[in-house]
């Protein structure tokens, strides 16, 4: 059975810090691309960042460009998000996906068959 964790979430000042981690297991996705994605409540689920199998592709939405870096480690099977300089919009559940193809083609959240069951990130004002 395939299952993404996602750990990391939390409570942070705006201006902080935060690290999101995702851990498969039941298959590798060391060819597969990972990527995140958030929704905040009454809202749709939204783009964040996606990397391709071998980190050598990434994608972010508009609104983290420059704050958010995304990486992944294939001998973990994990794949990470860095969020620095947080801004209290940035609150959401946080979810990890995942997909054989490309980066670009997870951007797409409708092209995603794995996901994990989200995280709570809050950022106070």
């Amino acid at each position: 059975q395939v299952q993404l964790v996602e750990s990391g979430g939390g409570l942070v000042q705006a201006g902080g810090s935060l690290r999101l981690s995702c851990a498969a297991s039941g298959r590798t996705f060391s060819k597969a691309a990972m990527g995140w994605f958030r929704q905040a409540p009454g809202k749709d689920r939204e783009f964040v960042a996606t990397i391709n199998w071998n980190g050598g592709s990434t994608y972010y939405g508009d609104s983290v460009k420059g704050r958010f870096t995304i990486s992944r480690d294939n001998a973990k099977n994990t794949v990470s998000l860095q969020m620095n300089s947080l801004k209290p919009e940035d609150t959401a559940v946080y979810y990890c996906a995942a997909r054989d193809g490309t980066a670009w083609e997870l951007s797409n959240k409708k092209t995603a068959p794995y996901w994990g069951q989200g995280t709570q990130v809050t950022v106070s004002s």
